[in-house]
């Protein structure tokens, strides 16, 4: 048997590793696309690039695993059957689990793997992740001049070129206008060539100008709407402007503070204090509103103790308004004055204590969604390799073709019920344990069914079987099938001489 499982083991391996790095580069490529607009044009170093990929890729292992998973026991068992080895291997008595014993053992380990993943490197790199993707945004667009349009990308100037040589960097017609100067003053500056490149560090733009003027108006600091202008011509000039947002400035990867970016135990933290937060807002105004402004002397809405209880049923209604109304001038308009600000400042607190609790509402679903992901996700492992293998030793197909093809189909169909689930629970229609678990409830019924199949030798699309057991059914719970469908059945059957 050791021979059997080293056999089985160094076929399973192999398509592992293949399938893993190409599920793995797939999922990547998609996640850079995401985020293209905001990388393009920042002028950034392949260092930053190749570290969110990096990060990237560590988050998106639990999700790669499953659908490698599926397709390297689709091409594992797939290549056995098509070899006829799966087929001397249970000649020899060997029935199908104890062959896969060992893969069983090998892909538990990974699920296992696969959770202290999710639980301890995710939530690392998604802080990350986080940072990178604000220090990205932060950086501002690197200096590109385009003939004959205003570049803008700089704080309080804007700067027009003719023409730009791409080959000796020289820059023609230039025009500068220059608003820094926080009195007010304005410089336009035209030169017939010259170089503006930033530094080295991103911190400085270098200018020099050649043959150019400049024309600078000044305010007046006793009459402001007096100004002066000022000429000056030169042949050559040089200038040092201090930038911001052109370098790459990191910031601390732990302000983020999502529910991506924690780990069980603080999942656990988080979720104990929304609760206690969802409770106090909601009923930090909504009681005393209720009991001591809108039903202050309704005993239905919040009944008095029992001792204070009387049935009330007999009695005439008490219109406070009858009393306000034999009040004087001054002091109605004093009582509806202290109505209307009990009922705006009601109003108020009512507003603020909703917006807080539906905030803390929206991050509790996403907190619960997490939890259950990180359980979830390493689950799902097991099942698509309870499918997978099944499905490789029943087609008994290798390579790539189908087992993609399947392998596509079922990570489609599992992929579509957990973001339908993930949203149900998401929105508060679902709890968020259904909505996370839907897929693996649905999935572990079909890989149980065809481990079953696989085990007991039976063909998967055995029309017949499906026909007896359907006819078996009919008999026993006394089912007649009517009579036009037998006639349209008869039409199809094939007669005994078609079939030599």
């Amino acid at each position: 048997m050791k021979t059997v499982h080293k056999l089985v083991l160094k076929s399973y391996l192999g398509p592992m590793i293949l399938t893993f790095f190409i599920v793995m580069f797939v999922l990547i490529m998609q996640f850079m696309w995401r985020y293209i607009d905001e990388l393009v044009g920042k002028g950034l170093d392949m260092s930053v690039i190749g570290e969110l990929m990096f990060w990237a890729a560590m988050t998106l292992i639990p999700m790669g695993l499953p659908l490698a998973t599926l397709l390297a026991a689709i091409m594992t068992l797939g290549n056995l059957g098509e070899n006829y080895e799966l087929l001397a291997l249970k000649s020899a008595g060997i029935s199908l689990p104890r062959i896969l014993r060992p893969l069983i053992i090998v892909v538990s380990a990974i699920s296992i793997g696969s959770f202290f993943v999710a639980n301890n490197l995710v939530p690392h790199a998604t802080k990350k992740i986080y940072a990178l993707l604000y220090d990205i945004r932060q950086q501002k667009q690197s200096i590109e001049f385009k003939d004959g349009i205003f570049f803008n990308g700089i704080d309080n100037m804007s700067i027009r070129v003719g023409e730009q040589n791409p080959k000796t960097k020289l820059l023609t017609d230039i025009l500068i206008y220059d608003t820094r100067n926080p009195d007010g003053d304005m410089t336009t500056t035209v030169a017939d060539s010259g170089y503006i490149t930033l530094s080295d560090d991103k911190k400085y733009l270098l200018v020099t100008l050649f043959n150019g003027e400049t024309y600078e108006q000044t305010r007046n600091y006793q009459w402001y709407s007096k100004s002066a202008l000022r000429h000056h011509i030169f042949e050559k000039q040089d200038g040092v402007i201090p930038m911001e947002g052109f370098g790459f400035e990191r910031s601390d990867a732990n302000f983020s503070n999502q529910s991506t970016t924690k780990n069980i135990a603080q999942l656990d933290r988080a979720i104990d204090s929304l609760e206690l937060t969802v409770n106090s807002a909601t009923t930090r105004s909504y009681e005393p509103l209720l009991r001591e402004q809108i039903f202050a002397n309704d005993n239905q809405v919040l009944p008095l103790p029992d001792s204070a209880r009387i049935d009330k049923s007999g009695f005439r209604d008490a219109l406070i308004a009858d009393s306000i109304a034999r009040l004087g001038l001054r002091d109605r308009d004093k009582v509806w004055g202290i109505a209307r600000a009990n009922a705006k400042n009601s109003r108020g607190l009512f507003s603020f204590d909703e917006s807080t609790a539906k905030e803390a509402l929206n991050q509790l679903y996403r907190s619960k969604i997490e939890w259950h992901r990180k359980i979830s996700l390493p689950i799902s492992i097991m099942i698509f390799f309870l499918i997978g293998a099944p499905l490789g030793a029943i087609i008994r197909k290798g390579g790539l073709g189908t087992p993609i093809v399947i392998s596509v189909i079922f990570f489609v169909i599992y992929y579509i019920i957990s973001i339908s689930g993930e949203k149900a629970a998401r929105e508060g229609n679902w709890e968020a344990f259904y909505g996370m678990w839907l897929s693996s409830f649905i999935l572990a019924p079909i890989a149980v069914y065809l481990t079953y199949k696989a085990t007991n030798d039976s063909v998967l699309l055995d029309v017949d079987w499906y026909t007896g057991r359907i006819k078996y059914y009919k008999e026993k719970w006394g089912i007649h099938t009517p009579k036009w469908m037998s006639a349209l059945a008869g039409r199809f059957k094939r007669k005994p001489e078609e079939n030599k």
